[in-house]
């Protein structure tokens, strides 16, 4: 990627400032990581959504069939068929902190993850098939780790 992004955030869900005090700067860092590992132009500007499980499953439900929140929906921003800018990346705090705690990891830590996680998706990267989703995941694991974040694959337990 050549060029500044810009990424808004935007914060719906008081409960990210509460748990993760530097969850917009973070959330920013991130997606700029993920952003340098595509050379192409992003055709636009980035949303951050960092909301609450009741949006999330209200948009998980409108456009996905699936009446329940998730960690991260990432939805690519089009006008008949154009990218206008490069999408919206939108977050649930109730999940992304429970799974977190599941899992042993920093919220800060998974939250950065699942925006990367989410940025993949918008610059056209999937994990349906297996072979994609090894690539996904080994990109992932690379940009977290020049972030200073463990490999997110690794399992752990919560203390």
């Amino acid at each position: 990627m050549t060029g500044d992004t810009n990424i808004a955030v935007i914060l719906t869900a008081p409960a990210w400032r509460k748990t993760c005090p530097r969850a917009v700067a973070l959330c920013r860092r991130a997606a700029q990581a993920a952003l340098a590992t595509d050379r192409r132009e992003p055709p636009g500007p980035l949303a951050i959504v960092l909301a609450g499980d009741g949006l999330v499953r209200r948009l998980n439900r409108d456009y996905r069939g699936q009446d329940k929140p998730t960690n991260v929906l990432s939805f690519a921003e089009r006008d008949g068929g154009m990218a206008v800018g490069l999408g919206d990346v939108v977050l649930a705090h109730g999940t992304v902190a429970r799974e977190a705690r599941a899992q042993g990891k920093a919220l800060a830590a998974h939250m950065s993850h699942l925006v990367v996680h989410g940025v993949l998706h918008l610059l056209g990267h999937d994990h349906i098939a297996a072979r994609d989703a090894r690539r996904m995941e080994a990109l992932e694991v690379a940009v977290l780790a020049g972030l200073g974040i463990a490999d997110p694959y690794v399992e752990r337990s919560a203390a």
